[in-house]
């Protein structure tokens, strides 16, 4: 395979006291979000730093010029699902504790798939909600946000884009309820009913966007709408003197595939080389998709060059919610295994394609250039990380914090950690329950080089060494019994002390036992 030519550096970071004294206590911070992209949908190289097939099919310009000013993380992690992810950013908490563990849409509405084997357990399907109404919404988790203790600490917080982490008519489903000063398009929904201002962003369908009436009837795509209500708002901020907390939730590049007509035509019917084909239509209108996306960065970041007084006071954080779709239907090639290779699965998959996240961090003054960190990151560090980096050293929650800030490392590469990281999903999400690729009710650990799988319907343990097998083909649970049961346990007992809860058999009502219990 041929190396990029970006050249692995370690991740390190020497920041003389010079330039500290020339950085606000309380920098800006931009936390850009895309939804469902999956870590190869890049030409940015987040694998044994060597561009991969996948990685030669996209064109993502600012995102490369995003890795030459900062750090990439090859080993950073979210949800399979998207509010799960968004929940546990806004809260700092595992999916396991928070419980908003599949996607959120209408009030006192639960959107798992149905069983003829397993009833699932109660869920918070209402999502997460402001502290103050912890008794008012049932099945729901109050929470103090993380947007709410930066606008205590003096920042402006502005939301743009997705929100989707609480149901339809509750506090929590408006950012503003959240701690959000500003909200831009951001309610319950999870995707665009449309991206075409031209189709006035979906509107009248249970899926229309609010909140860019200016733009309807105009040849405009979402994402190119949404930047410029972005960069208004930094603007604002920059004149009235205070830091920002900008939340770019982008709806790309989630489905529906509308054409963004301004970079699909060089993708339709292009041989790729993974194929031995030419794209299709979905994957053309997809590939078209990630580069409206990587525009929006570009824009930013040409706001910030234009703005060197902000630029060097603004921290940059880049990151997907889930894996990309891995399946056939809306993408082309073998499900499971073309659409985020080399890893398996797909959004909403426990394989490595439906959690493995692109994921990048620029930090004036801290970051070095160019640079690649193998620190593990779940999407939960990112709440602690933030308020680190915004210098909020006192604080209180309403919630218990699970995440570990990964803001010393990036200060002091000496200081990387063993992370262990536990996904729980007690659900069935609707797009497939194809068991052997991942999908359905599952719980699992990553620890060191071994990713061990708990299937709750059948009860099967699958382990894998993602160090030597990152496409996760070869099952190790027979030939390893000593890890599967060090495993096991530490899974079960992070379970067990959150209070986790667990489906049940249809056939008897008995609880599914914890992995441990076998």
């Amino acid at each position: 395979m041929k190396k990029h030519l970006i050249p692995f550096i370690a991740c390190s970071s020497f920041v003389p006291v010079s330039i500290y004294s020339q950085i606000s206590q309380h920098p800006n911070i931009i936390m850009f979000l895309v939804d469902d992209m999956g870590w190869q949908d890049t030409s940015v190289p987040f694998y044994n730093n060597e561009l991969t097939s996948l990685n030669k099919r996209f064109i993502t310009p600012n995102m490369e010029r995003m890795a030459q000013m900062g750090v990439r993380f090859t080993d950073a992690y979210a949800c399979a699902i998207s509010s799960p992810t968004r929940c546990s950013l806004m809260s700092g908490m595992n999916a396991s504790r928070h419980r908003v563990t599949n996607w959120t849409l209408e009030l006192d509405q639960k959107t798992d798939a149905k069983s003829d084997v397993i009833d699932l357990p109660e869920w918070n399907y209402n999502g997460i909600q402001p502290a103050s109404e912890e008794k008012e919404i049932n099945n729901s988790t109050a929470i103090t946000s993380l947007p709410q203790v930066l606008k205590e600490n003096g920042y402006r917080t502005i939301h743009c884009g997705k929100a989707h982490f609480g149901a339809r008519t509750t506090p929590g489903a408006d950012p503003i309820n959240m701690g959000f000063d500003v909200n831009i398009a951001g309610g319950a929904n999870g995707a665009p009913g449309s991206y075409l201002g031209t189709k006035n962003f979906g509107e009248g369908s249970r899926f229309a966007v609010q909140g860019l009436e200016k733009y309807y009837g105009q040849d405009i795509f979402i994402t190119e709408a949404l930047t410029r209500e972005a960069i208004t708002e930094m603007e604002k901020s920059v004149k009235m003197d205070k830091p920002f907390y900008l939340y770019m939730s982008h709806y790309a590049v989630h489905t529906p595939y509308d054409d963004d007509k301004r970079f699909s035509q060089k993708y339709r019917g292009r041989y790729d080389e993974q194929l031995k084909t030419g794209l299709n239509e979905n994957e053309a209108k997809y590939a078209a998709l990630v580069e409206g996306m990587d525009k929006s960065l570009g824009d930013i970041l040409d706001y910030l060059q234009k703005n060197p007084e902000v630029a060097q006071n603004t921290i940059l954080l880049f990151m997907s919610d889930n894996g990309g779709q891995g399946l056939n239907n809306v993408r082309q090639g073998v499900a499971n295994r073309d659409q985020n290779y080399p890893a398996r699965g797909g959004k909403g998959s426990a394989f490595m394609g439906g959690v493995r996240e692109p994921m990048m961090v620029y930090w004036p003054g801290v970051t070095k250039p160019n640079t690649e960190c193998s620190q593990r990151v779940i999407i939960e560090d990112f709440y602690p990380t933030i308020l680190d980096m915004a210098g909020v050293k006192k604080y209180t929650t309403h919630q218990v914090i699970d995440g570990v800030s990964f803001a010393d490392v990036l200060k002091s590469p000496e200081k990387t950690k063993d992370r262990v990281l536990i996904w729980h999903f007690p659900n069935l999400w609707g797009e497939s329950q194809n068991k052997e690729e991942g999908y359905g009710a599952y719980s699992a650990i990553l620890k060191g080089d071994y990713h061990l799988i708990y299937t709750w319907e059948t009860r099967q343990i699958r382990l894998y060494n993602v160090k030597k097998d990152i496409s996760e083909q070869n099952d190790l649970s027979q030939t390893m019994p000593d890890k599967v049961k060090e495993l096991t346990a530490e899974l079960s007992d992070y379970l067990r002390e959150r209070d986790a809860q667990r489906p049940s058999l249809k056939a008897t009502g008995e609880v599914i036992p914890f992995p441990d219990e076998q």
